[in-house]
């Protein structure tokens, strides 16, 4: 019976844990899920490409489903580029650089993100607003379980390596699941994608009963 489980690896936004799936319930006797944690990376100038490879090293099965979230969803996008994979999920991030917002665009032109505070241990709102976006505040002791990655030089590494994705063309078969109300990744740039009605960036979280009842046909569909 083993030789048919599913291997299923699950990876979480920037800066967040992976306990941010802790509702997420796959049918045992199909499915086995995985936890993947961010790594520190080596240097600022470590591509995200090389982060991945690295990455790679965690994954212990084969032919898996990779499934990522925000930043999270770049990265396994990195990653598929290095193993084989069965599906690769994507949820609330983007598939191509077209996708960012115009303002991270314009972060990238102008160079302002070099000015976002990454030194953010301690100012435990800012953080949360950054990754999860700007209507936290009634919520952050909820974020507090969820974002545990606040080390100066992953933060500085991750805005810089979203920014400065050059992804043109998404993957083939990539899925998508973005919710219609995301503030971080906003739906009127997204394409091709599984919309969820009133899913916001969190909706991992809050919307996890939509995944617990679609993923497995999502990932078992030809």
């Amino acid at each position: 019976m083993s030789k048919d489980i599913v291997h299923v690896y699950l990876m979480p936004g920037m800066a967040a844990n992976p306990t941010i799936f802790e509702y997420i319930k796959l049918p045992q006797d199909q499915f086995e899920v995985h936890w993947l944690e961010w790594m520190l990376p080596l240097d600022n100038s470590e591509s995200i490409s090389d982060y991945a490879r690295r990455m790679t090293r965690a994954i212990k099965h084969n032919n898996i489903v990779l499934l990522g979230v925000s930043f999270g969803g770049v990265l396994v996008q990195e990653m598929s580029r290095h193993i084989k994979v069965k599906k690769l999920i994507i949820v609330s991030s983007i598939k191509s650089m077209n996708e960012l917002p115009r303002h991270m665009q314009l972060a990238k032109k102008t160079k302002a993100y070099k000015l976002v505070p990454t030194h953010l241990v301690g100012n435990f709102e800012l953080l949360a607003k950054y990754a999860f976006g700007s209507n936290v505040k009634k919520r952050v002791d909820l974020y507090k379980k969820y974002l545990s990655v606040s080390d100066d030089k992953y933060l500085s590494w991750a805005i810089k390596e979203i920014l400065y994705w050059n992804q043109k063309e998404p993957p083939a078969n990539v899925i998508h699941i973005h919710g219609d109300k995301d503030a971080v990744f906003p739906i009127k740039k997204i394409t091709q994608c599984i919309t969820i009605k009133n899913g916001t960036h969190i909706m991992i979280i809050n919307k996890y009963k939509w995944f617990n009842e679609n993923l497995p046909s999502l990932i078992l569909e030809n």
